[in-house]
């Protein structure tokens, strides 16, 4: 039998830590070892028992998430995912977290709604199994979710038509990320030069989170970096973040390209969804498009990128070596959907030298 992904809850709530040690039970491949009031706590627990991921909220009292987190990374770095609100205040520190070494972030879930909580379930199980499976040594990967509502795929947002007539020769490109994601997005982004071709990015992360990572990304680069807007315009020199909680779509009204950003179901998983974006790219944009697809657990984009493939774009995979989860780009490739495999390092001047 897989062994089971063991899992410590850390949050000050004793309602948060029911409700995650509710859902995390659910799933046959994850056990929950133990929970914890504050980091200290945690600390005592870990000398006795050491988890395969932790779960841990930032704002707690005695010691606060971050502290804690830096901390654990220097003496037994643990894979780590942040459940923390979505208050505007505490925004900026779930990124900080990021660059401290967690894996991932996840929005709490609001007890008492139905539908949040069941997407929320959907998340959490899948965050820490991307956890697990991103630890430094090899890791036997546990049983799949379980299915606690249908995985939707692209049709729930876009329905597939034939791509629409082209006129244009101005190229675009389209990148999708999840685990470890933030970090490939940051070497990718600033080593684009300023007039780089227009980019859409859909990045797995919660709502709110994706203006903070935007506005972080514009501050370092040579390029503008902004979250997305619905109707923005697809332009040189810059990037548009999709925003977390919301699908993102590429459209086009006669030469010009611009983002559609709207509400929609769960699709592989995930809002918002690379398949999606990668789908209206192939029915807007078709030989237009440069695409990469990189990082990240499941197979959300795989589908999106074969069917780009076939419309005649260029696409382009991560490869394993760089990635922290080599799932998305191998489900891409295996799909035959992807001309070439390319460390993270060179995908952004093989871009560059794909679109012209």
């Amino acid at each position: 039998m897989a062994k089971k992904i063991r899992v410590l809850i850390v949050d000050d709530s004793a309602v948060v830590r029911k409700t995650l040690e509710e859902i995390l039970s659910s799933d046959p491949g994850i056990e929950v070892i133990g929970t914890a009031v504050d980091p200290y706590v945690a600390a005592q627990r870990l000398k006795s028992e050491v988890p395969d991921v932790i779960t841990l909220d930032i704002e707690m009292p005695r010691m606060d998430g971050l502290t804690f987190l830096q901390k654990l990374m220097k003496q037994h770095p643990i894979p780590v995912v942040i459940c923390s609100s979505v208050a505007e205040h505490g925004t900026s520190n779930a990124l900080k977290a990021l660059e401290y070494g967690a894996v991932e972030i996840i929005t709490k879930p609001r007890v008492g709604t139905k539908k949040f909580l069941e997407e929320s379930s959907i998340l959490l199980i899948d965050k820490v199994k991307a956890a697990a499976i991103a630890r430094p040594r090899k890791f036997t990967a546990a049983a799949q979710p379980i299915k606690i509502s249908p995985k939707l795929n692209a049709d729930a947002v876009l329905p597939m038509t034939r791509p629409h007539a082209l006129t244009t020769t101005e190229k675009i490109c389209l990148v999708g990320a999840s685990t470890g994601g933030t970090e490939a997005l940051r070497v990718f982004l600033e080593a684009q030069p300023p007039g780089c071709p227009p980019i859409a990015i859909v990045q797995h992360m919660p709502e709110h989170f994706t203006a903070a990572f935007a506005k972080r990304l514009n501050a370092i680069c040579a390029i503008t970096v902004k979250e997305a807007a619905d109707g923005d315009s697809m332009l040189r020199g810059q990037a548009l973040i999709a925003p977390g909680n919301m699908h993102m779509l590429l459209k086009r009204s006669g030469a010009r390209y611009y983002v559609e950003v709207k509400a929609g179901p769960l699709v592989s998983r995930h809002r918002p969804s690379v398949d999606v974006l990668f789908r209206s790219g192939a029915q807007y944009g078709g030989a237009n498009v440069v695409a990469a697809i990189m990082t990240g657990m499941g197979d959300d984009g795989a589908k999106g990128m074969k069917e780009l493939y076939d419309a005649g774009a260029f696409t382009i995979a991560q490869n394993e070596a760089t990635c922290v989860v080599f799932g998305m780009p191998q489900e891409a490739i295996k799909l035959g959907g992807v001309h070439k495999v390319l460390p993270l390092q060179g995908i952004a001047a093989e871009i560059v030298r794909a679109c012209g």
